[in-house]
């Protein structure tokens, strides 16, 4: 055993710092769950200071809305590229209003840093990626490790003449515990001890006055700072709840998009013929030892009766299964202004139930994808001594779990309005402070769902940046109808240029029935290890 721990630890450790080295270069909402939105807590480093938040001087003139509406467009992978700090997101990104004078009139010259497609029709490619090391142990009892992670990144991009771009890039994710350990069930390590995917690997090109990307993208619509609200074309790994960063956290859709740019406009449009889903891990067989993954969204299920579940139920590939949505973008006089419309089969996972009356009775549940379409806005604006940022988004179709027994599939469908408001400021130079109020609303609310009518929360963020590249951060979630809560410590040190070392804590509270609270047994320590390149 020991052995094992040994060969698995060091394959982890020493993974991140031995495959960054030879890169070569040094450069939720839960379904039946109370609670309104899915925030994401990324572990990244946070700006200073409001123009780090844009990665520009606050708008002044055209160019500066230029700069102001790309860095409020851009699609992140993480809250590094979010936040504009030693961001490692796709130099080609295609949200920029086109200016007459100082900004490529087309992803061709955008992406043509040496002028190689007007002569050559190649450009040298270039290779970035991560490569991290993850820790956690999960201290409630039965105490457990829960993560001894390697993974790894790699990408590389490149032009191919006639104003082409690609990008192709993957990732490789290994978890020890699962060899090390028999805390979990088979299920369990078969899904989560191993994975290797494609990240975003697509092509750019320009034609009939439209800018193309074609193939698997991150497509985010949303706005505000860790939360997934206007967000909806993303597809999520939640196997983890809402605890890694962006860039593990979003799943890319494979997606053919088009956009057009004039002046300070921009519209989107998208369709998705094979979409990507939400990933939430797998149960826990009650028939047999072991666990199920940590962080399953067990439905809210009626009092009295056993529960079993089902593989989880994919649509198929057909054409009225595909996602497609529409999504307009406008700046006027500093306030960055969209609306969107997406219609899509639904990438959360709907739990339909079944009751089975012999030997014993028991409900059986079988997640589901229905369809859905959803409307909604975004806007931002820099007010001077803050930045205020705001969405909103109403969702047709979706379904919830009732606690009443005699429904027939245990579901009701409820239409929700979706509506957040954050303020961003800096009350010294190395603190930042972000705070959120958000809410949802129930139409025609059923009293058998767990969520009441009008669901409400808030959060608050705090950053402080210490000497020698030390920094502290704490994030607190919490729910303003009942005592349910997420309070995430962190500290971390870049002791090198693109390495950073982080530990933290991960701690919930709450009602069993609670967005946060269903997770009160999986508080856990973790450290990380991450090299960018």
């Amino acid at each position: 055993m020991i052995l094992r721990w040994a060969r698995a630890v060091g394959m982890v450790v020493l993974g991140a710092p031995v495959l960054a080295g030879a890169s070569g270069t040094d450069a939720l909402n839960i379904s039946g769950k109370q609670g309104a939105f899915l925030l994401a807590a990324g572990n990244s480093e946070m700006p200073i200071s409001r123009d780090a938040l844009f990665d520009a001087p606050p708008a002044t003139s055209s160019t500066d809305k230029s700069v102001s509406k790309k860095a409020a467009e851009a699609a992140p992978e993480s809250k590094d590229s979010l936040f504009g700090i030693d961001s490692d997101s796709d130099p080609g990104s295609k949200s920029v209003t086109k200016a007459e004078k100082g900004v490529p009139d087309s992803k061709a010259s955008l992406f043509d840093d040496a002028g190689l497609s007007s002569g050559k029709d190649k450009a040298p490619s270039r290779w970035h990626g991560f490569a991290q090391t993850e820790f956690a142990y999960t201290y409630p009892h039965p105490a457990h490790w829960s993560k001894v992670m390697g993974r790894f990144e790699l990408g590389t991009e490149g032009n191919l003449g006639q104003g082409m771009h690609w990008k192709v890039s993957g990732r490789l994710d290994y978890n020890a515990v699962y060899d090390l350990t028999n805390y979990y069930q088979d299920a369990v390590r078969d899904d989560q001890r191993f994975g290797l995917q494609f990240r975003e690997t697509y092509l750019d090109f320009s034609g009939g006055g439209l800018d193309w990307r074609v193939g698997r993208q991150q497509i985010v619509w949303g706005e505000m700072v860790g939360v997934f609200v206007a967000d909806v074309v993303s597809a999520k790994d939640l196997r983890e709840f809402i605890l890694p960063d962006f860039q593990v956290l979003r799943i890319p859709q494979w997606a053919a998009r088009a956009e057009y740019f004039k002046n300070d406009f921009h519209a989107e449009m998208i369709w998705i013929p094979v979409p990507s889903y939400d990933k939430i891990g797998k149960p826990k067989d009650f028939s047999q030892p072991g666990a199920g993954s940590d962080f399953y969204p067990y439905p809210a299920t009626p009092a009295g009766y056993p529960v079993a579940f089902r593989d989880e139920v994919l649509p198929g590939n057909r054409l009225s299964n595909t996602n497609y949505g529409l999504r307009l973008n406008q700046l006027t006089n500093g306030w960055d202004m969209s609306g969107f419309f997406y219609s899509s089969m639904d990438s959360q996972q709907t739990f339909y139930r079944q009751l089975v009356t012999a030997p014993t009775p028991y409900f059986v549940y079988t997640p589901r994808h229905d369809r859905i379409w959803q409307t909604g806005g975004t806007l931002a604006k820099d007010l001077g001594s803050f930045v205020l940022k705001a969405e909103a988004v109403y969702t047709s179709g979706r379904s919830y779990n009732t606690l009443s027994p005699a429904d027939i599939n245990g579901l009701v469908k409820q239409n929700t309005l979706d509506w957040i408001v954050g303020l961003d400021f800096n009350p010294t130079s190395k603190t930042r402070i972000n705070t959120q109020f958000f809410q949802r609303v129930y139409f025609n609310h059923d009293p058998n769902i767990v969520p009441d009518r009008i669901e409400n929360d808030v959060s608050l963020l705090v950053n402080h940046k210490l000497g020698h590249n030390w920094e502290v951060e704490a994030l607190a979630v919490h729910s303003l109808n009942r005592s349910d809560w997420m309070f995430r410590p962190k500290i971390t040190w870049g002791f090198e240029r693109n390495w950073r070392l982080a530990f933290g804590l991960d701690t919930f509270g709450g009602p069993p029935t609670g967005l946060f609270g269903q997770y009160n047994k999986q508080d856990r320590v973790y450290t990380e290890l991450r090299r960018d390149f």
